[in-house]
């Protein structure tokens, strides 16, 4: 079974998300990608925050799993504190250089906690379980939030 990682990064009142146009269809996702053959799950974590956003964290903590079925496979989320940096997309991700065609982009930007409360987000209950993790205070045990 395909397991990806995502990254909750929460700074001050803002969350960093990745922003897609996939041919026109616009919507946020979290910063992530696939396990590589190899990889723990916390070695693909901070992988794919480099190369994304280029940003440092600090103490992941696996707070939800999706199981989104194929092709998507499990999607382990995990909390993470922004430590520091700019973002900047490291120049040699496929996300990079599909961003040179200019018809399928990747953009990673900082929304408000409110912006994304209502943004257009690609899993609306991982949405509305972060949304609530924000308000209320996220599990101390990573719970399954499949058709929730």
């Amino acid at each position: 079974m395909l397991k990806a990682v995502r990254a909750i990064i929460l700074d001050d009142d803002k969350i960093l998300v990745m922003h897609r146009n996939k041919f026109g269809r616009e919507y946020d996702i979290l910063i992530g990608g696939g396990v590589e053959i190899g990889e723990t799950p916390e070695q693909a974590l901070h992988r794919e925050i480099k190369e994304e956003v280029g940003v440092s964290i600090a103490d992941p903590r696996m707070v939800f799993i999706e199981r989104a079925g194929a092709p998507y496979g499990d999607q382990l989320v995990f909390l993470c504190r922004y430590v520091s940096g700019e973002i900047n997309m490291d120049k040699t991700t496929n996300e990079f250089m599909i961003n040179l065609l200019g018809f399928n982009t990747y953009k990673p930007v900082w929304r408000s906690f409110k912006e994304f409360e209502t943004a257009n987000f690609r899993s609306p209950s991982l949405q509305r379980a972060i949304v609530e993790g924000i308000k209320h205070g996220f599990p101390i045990r990573p719970i399954d939030i499949t058709n929730t």
